[in-house]
């Protein structure tokens, strides 16, 4: 593709190369409107063993650049890589690929983040690297590798994360960013470094690793673009949202996360919170269930409705769903740590309906996030922010609604839905510009959506809403209270404590 190439503004393009597909957006540099979208395939992945080969990504990469080329009437100026985090690709002193790389939703490293755990201490890993491995993470799928395949682990002269490779791929350039690296098992993000005594832990040189780069510093060059450091999918979403200090982002999809911008970093030795770094030199903290939009999808089944049926019948019934309680942790839940656990359905009576069934779905589903959230807020950071709704169940306007008033404040929906390749693009500009992520973020009106405010019925039902589900929750699971490091509180009331926070940082508080 020849970057020089039509006469309209430039634009950068970024990509979000995820388990399921490649996503690449061009924007124009200085307004950020959209010029191209386009979307290529990966073969499908089968958990617990969940593997992709690194070429798939490569082919629906250049394929969707090459698309650009031709339907583009634009230079292209600059481009940044958004990938899956956690991902493992290992090459060997050729740069070849030894193994498909095992992807974040593999857990046949569970047993190896187990002893890794153990070895240590929770408190040790928390303290080093911010997170609590889980077998999510790089570090234990290289211990694992270790134990199956000590002849490939033998072998390996380089170990990068997903967009890292397809960086290397464009540009020659052996780099990571901070952000990304953070979701390693053996990275400080307070620190900015990587830990060579961990890396050792599971067999490996220091050397393995690559460089990391300043947020906005260049990785090198494709046909004349720019390219950027690149970094993780939730860090590209953050960058995307156009994320302040202190706003919330809730993301749901099949599962959920919760993440926050954050100025200090975090180290939850139960886990619960990972102490990311994020894109921009600052921090993400984030806590991650195992369940959200796949439950309305089961549900919705269920009753023999689709899902806009659903939603409506969930906001037919009151607030509260007449004493109905669903926890719903279908396939085991990651937060709380819970993964042999099943759901479990409360306050049956005779009078059961449908709307009933429908709206303990969607508040269960809610009280599950704003109890992340909660994880978040003990650990100290500040969420006096927006409240931001992102992903494909963001389309939900039950769970819009419910989310609002069990928060009792305003949840704002953005209109971009490509969040990961728009901040990818957003990097991309920052580098090629030399500028601050958050000016141009504001100049492109990045997190611009429509707001929900809390209906009063679901709000002055809120506290007895989310105190029925803890109840639930510790008189079926009483090993959960051993996690916490203090009984969580319901959202509204965590609003001054951030608010006092946020004063000090200069974030004005949601909701006044």
């Amino acid at each position: 593709m020849a970057t020089g190439r039509g006469t309209g503004p430039a634009v950068v393009l970024g990509v979000d190369s995820s388990t399921q597909s490649t996503k690449v957006v061009a924007r124009e540099v200085r307004s950020g409107r959209v010029r191209f979208l386009g979307r290529a395939p990966h073969p499908p992945t089968t958990p617990p063993r969940s593997e992709q080969d690194p070429e798939a990504w490569w082919a629906a990469l250049s394929g969707l650049l090459a698309r650009v080329g031709a339907e583009v009437d634009a230079p292209v100026v600059g481009l940044a890589v958004g990938a899956q985090q956690h991902g493992m690709v290992v090459l060997d002193a050729a740069d070849r690929v030894l193994r498909p790389a095992k992807l974040w939703n593999d857990t046949e490293s569970a047993e190896d983040a187990a002893r890794l755990v153990a070895e240590l201490g929770p408190e040790t890993w928390a303290t080093r690297t911010g997170s609590v491995p889980t077998a999510a993470f790089t570090v234990t799928k290289v211990a694992w590798l270790a134990r199956c395949e000590p002849d490939v682990h033998a072998r390996i002269r380089h170990l990068v994360l997903p967009h890292d490779w397809l960086t290397w791929r464009l540009t020659g350039a052996r780099v990571t960013d901070r952000g990304d690296a953070s979701g390693t098992g053996y990275f400080d993000p307070a620190g900015g470094q990587w830990l060579p005594e961990l890396l050792d832990r599971v067999g490996l040189d220091p050397r393995v690793v690559p460089s990391v780069l300043r947020p906005t510093e260049a990785a090198g060059t494709w046909q004349g673009a720019v390219v950027g450091p690149g970094t993780g999918d939730n860090m590209a979403a953050a960058l995307g949202l156009g994320l302040r200090p202190g706003d919330v982002a809730v993301s749901v999809g099949t599962s959920g996360t919760v993440f926050v911008r954050a100025d200090r970093p975090t180290a939850d030795p139960s886990g619960a919170v990972a102490g990311f770094a994020d894109a921009r030199g600052g921090f993400l903290p984030l806590v991650c269930t195992l369940n959200a939009a796949k439950v309305f999808d089961r549900v919705a089944a269920l009753l023999g409705v689709d899902l806009d049926t659903f939603g409506r019948l969930a906001l037919e019934a009151p607030p509260g769903a007449g004493g109905l309680t669903l926890l719903p942790f279908l396939d085991g839940e990651r937060t709380p740590n819970l993964p042999h656990a099943s759901g479990v359905l409360r306050g049956i009576r005779s009078d059961l309906t449908r709307e009933a069934l429908a709206r303990a779905a969607v508040e269960g589903v809610a009280c599950l996030l704003l109890e992340a959230l909660d994880r978040l807020a003990e650990q100290g950071v500040p969420v006096g922010g927006r409240l931001l709704l992102v992903g494909g169940g963001a389309r939900s306007v039950a769970l819009q609604r419910i989310l609002a008033g069990l928060a009792r404040q305003p949840v704002r929906v953005p209109e971009d839905e490509e969040l990961v390749a728009t901040g990818a693009a957003l990097q991309a500009a920052a580098v090629l510009e030399s500028a601050d992520p958050d000016e141009l973020g504001a100049a492109w009106q990045l997190g611009e959506g429509h707001e929900v405010p809390p209906e009063p019925s679901a709000a002055t039902a809120a506290d007895e809403v989310r105190e029925r589900f803890r109840a639930v929750l510790l008189e079926t699971f009483p090993e959960v209270a051993e996690t916490r490091p203090r009984r969580g509180v319901p959202r509204a009331d965590q609003r001054g404590v951030a608010a006092d926070q946020d004063q000090e940082a200069g974030v004005a508080p949601a909701g006044g």
